[in-house]
């Protein structure tokens, strides 16, 4: 299974899953172009010819998917690519209604946080965008709050700097071709352009489920992992295809 995570956090966003993970699947974790320790210029084209490259690399055959937030795109857009491959994909948060729906008016401002890194510095980007819905986390486990900080502390805002944050997302034409399970995962407390988005996923993709994770935001994983790791665990135990 690979694990891929948003924006301005790296692979370790993943640490509460693997404890709970690690002894059944095999998981793949990276940080994406430009995020944690990678290099690079973050672009969705990008993230799809990694995804590609591991799987090569790796020789994997079938592959179970999740992604979190803007890099759900990827996981969308890999499955539409190459529908034989995935055996099963989980989308938690994803930010598109894919037409749907009116546009978001709860996104991050982008603009305002370019501006807060041109007039002052990183670390006022940083703060600002702890307070932001996106990152606010419910729980009060110390642990969490404290791998979230430090996430976006290791963040170097390269992409905001060359405004490369955005890209095309996959259309309802490109997710037509996807065969396999589809999870849909948003928080109780989520921004509603959030849930309006999941809703839209599932009634377009034909084999899709939707679970809403309780006292949990936008960052599910991180505030009840103990909730989300028993659904992610029960959907890739029914649809998870082993590899050698």
């Amino acid at each position: 299974m690979l694990l891929i995570h948003g924006w301005t956090i790296d692979l370790e966003m993943w640490k509460p899953q693997v404890p709970a993970l690690q002894e059944t699947f095999r998981l793949i974790r990276f940080d994406r172009r430009g995020f944690g320790l990678s290099s690079g210029r973050p672009a969705l084209a990008h993230d799809l010819a990694d995804i590609e490259a591991l799987c090569r690399h790796l020789a994997i055959a079938h592959i179970a998917l999740i992604g979190m937030s803007q890099d759900a795109r990827a996981v969308l857009g890999f499955a539409a690519a190459s529908p034989d491959r995935v055996s099963c994909a989980i989308l938690d948060g994803y930010p598109d209604c894919l037409g749907d729906g009116p546009p978001a008016l709860d996104d991050p401002p982008l603009d305002h946080y370019r501006e807060l890194l041109r007039a002052h510095s990183i670390n006022a980007f940083r703060r600002e965008w702890l307070k932001h819905p996106l990152t606010r986390l419910i729980t009060d486990d110390r642990r969490q709050r404290e791998l979230l900080a430090a996430m976006i502390a290791r963040y170097p805002a390269n992409d905001l700097v060359d405004s490369a944050v955005d890209d095309a997302m996959p259309g309802p034409q490109d997710i037509a071709a996807i065969r396999a399970p589809v999870l849909v995962i948003t928080g109780q407390h989520d921004l509603s352009s959030r849930t309006a988005a999941a809703d839209a996923l599932v009634r377009r993709l034909p084999r899709a489920q939707r679970a809403v994770i309780p006292a949990a935001g936008h960052l599910t994983n991180l505030d009840n992992p103990q909730h989300y790791n028993a659904v992610v665990r029960a959907f890739l135990e029914r649809h998870a295809v082993e590899t050698p």
